[in-house]
């Protein structure tokens, strides 16, 4: 017979007091998305800051890039003048100390969320012809704020789907947040849209909330070891699996509420950080000198899925191997260096982090206890659920190649192109896609992931995601990676 008390539970992590999961900023129900909804708006002492985004938003300022591409020479000069105006108000804006705020951490990450999509309108109005330079009056700020959370001073995922919800109709105080009843506090494009595309990953970490507690019971139940285990364990994983299909369809639904063309053209440059300018100017950032314990600012990458802690920490439970960061996986996105997933753990909150770390340290229990049943041919109805539970990952990760070749690598090779046929094919007319339901039935989803990792060119290759990887390679070597973890069935 197996046993599970020869996995050592003096190794298993202990996230099962109160204690732990609070200081992980993780909750039992609502996983890494804040039990309570975010701060809507800051103190009156830093009105500025919100006045300015409120004029950004209200305003409807457009993409450098897009302004410069209208035809109409006064409309272009109008809106030119608009953006430019809106800069000099917050060039103009008092420096506002941050003291008062850095008792509240709901304050500070409300702060964060302000500053960081301010820096984002400034940044991606600036025109082509001059440099960006962000001015003292956002920068300090910025910066500070930003080392006080040991976040990037950039715009990320945690700033647009994990503190960017608001109920969509009111709620008592302390009502916990469910999928069909949220809204965006702030987007880039007034577009429903962009409310869409960030809700949809809002929605998706609620939902993965349930995953995370059972795999914890799971753990705890490895470390119990009783004569019952095994078989409660069998149950969790079963349920894990089910919630992670839950996960894939919440992500496929996207087809049905985001254009590929308004994505690709009117949200994903917005969410672009400081190393994917179109015309590849840095971002100079004056004042940063002044900032006492700032170091030198290495990430500036913009915001991407993959800063989700949630994928991550399903991987760490159920024993999918991460890169080990030196070049040789297929999902390393530079030989010799840091892989994707790696690097983005700095744009995580560090609260996040910290249980990734956790479960990094402390990983493999599950993995290694199914395997020990595989090798002594017992209870295979426990390996099955393990391999039910990295199948519907594995499918988690087909879902979103598929959202990527629709969203990203589809509208590239349009662009690229710029032919009128193929615009014509590819339904390009903005509205088009939930008119005509694009992607709704099997035989698309089979043809896009066929476009996915059928190895579509060189040109497929070198797209680089909002979070600047190479994306075709790092998306195909990571749903690899995660076959690779099946014990028995394929």
């Amino acid at each position: 017979m197996v046993s599970i008390h020869r996995m050592g539970s003096s190794h298993l992590i202990n996230v099962t007091t109160p204690l732990i999961r609070e200081g992980f900023s993780l909750n039992k129900q609502t996983g890494f998305v804040p039990p309570h909804q975010p701060l809507s708006r800051l103190p009156a002492a830093w009105e500025a800051w919100e006045a300015n985004l409120d004029a950004a938003v209200s305003q409807k300022l457009q993409l450098a890039e897009r302004v410069e591409a209208i035809t109409d020479e006064n409309k272009r000069t109008a809106e030119e003048a608009k953006a430019r105006e809106w800069r000099n108000d917050v060039e103009k804006m008092p420096l506002l100390a941050i003291d008062n705020l850095n008792s509240s951490e709901e304050a500070l990450r409300r702060a964060h969320h302000v500053l960081s999509i301010l820096l984002h309108f400034y940044a991606h109005t600036v025109p082509s012809a001059e440099s960006i330079i962000i001015p003292r009056s956002l920068t300090i700020p910025l910066l500070q704020v930003s080392s006080f959370l040991r976040h990037p001073p950039i715009n990320t995922y945690s700033d647009n789907s994990l503190y960017n919800w608001a109920h969509r109709e009111p709620r008592g105080e302390g009502v916990l947040p469910t999928i069909d009843n949220l809204r965006c506090q702030t987007i880039f494009s007034g577009t429903a849209d962009e409310d869409e595309f960030h809700l949809t990953s809002t929605r998706i970490e609620l939902r993965g909330g349930e995953a995370l507690e059972l795999l914890r019971l799971i753990v705890d139940e490895i470390s119990a070891g009783d004569t019952g285990a095994l078989e409660r364990i069998t149950g969790h994983l079963g349920r894990v699996a089910v919630v992670i299909q839950e996960l894939r369809e919440i992500l496929l639904s996207l087809k049905k509420t985001v254009d590929p063309e308004v994505f690709y053209n009117e949200i994903r440059p917005w969410l672009t950080g400081a190393d994917g300018d179109p015309w590849g100017r840095p971002w100079i950032f004056e004042g940063k000198d002044e900032v006492e314990s700032w170091a030198e600012m290495s990430e500036v990458t913009g915001s991407t899925a993959g800063q989700s802690s949630l994928i991550q920490a399903l991987d760490s439970y159920l024993g999918v191997e991460p890169d080990s960061g030196g070049g040789q996986s297929t999902y390393s996105s530079q030989p010799g260096k840091k892989s994707f997933q790696e690097r983005v753990r700095s744009y995580m909150p560090y609260q996040h982090r910290e249980y990734l770390e956790r479960l990094r340290n402390n990983q493999h229990q599950l993995r290694a206890l199914v395997r020990g049943v595989v090798a002594e041919e017992q209870d295979s109805l426990v390996v099955k659920a393990y391999d039910s539970a990295v199948k519907a990952l594995k499918e988690f990760r087909d879902a979103h190649m598929i959202i990527v070749t629709l969203y990203v690598i589809g509208p590239a090779r349009r662009a690229g192109k710029k032919s009128a046929t193929v615009v014509a094919d590819s339904q390009a007319t903005p509205g088009a896609t939930r008119k005509s339901g694009v992607g709704s039935s099997e035989e698309t989803d089979t043809r896009l992931m066929e476009q996915a990792f059928g190895g579509n060119g060189e040109s497929d290759d070198a797209l680089k995601g909002t979070g600047g990887t190479d994306l075709v390679r790092f998306l195909k070597g990571i749903r690899d990676q995660t076959a690779l973890a099946y014990l028995r069935n394929k």
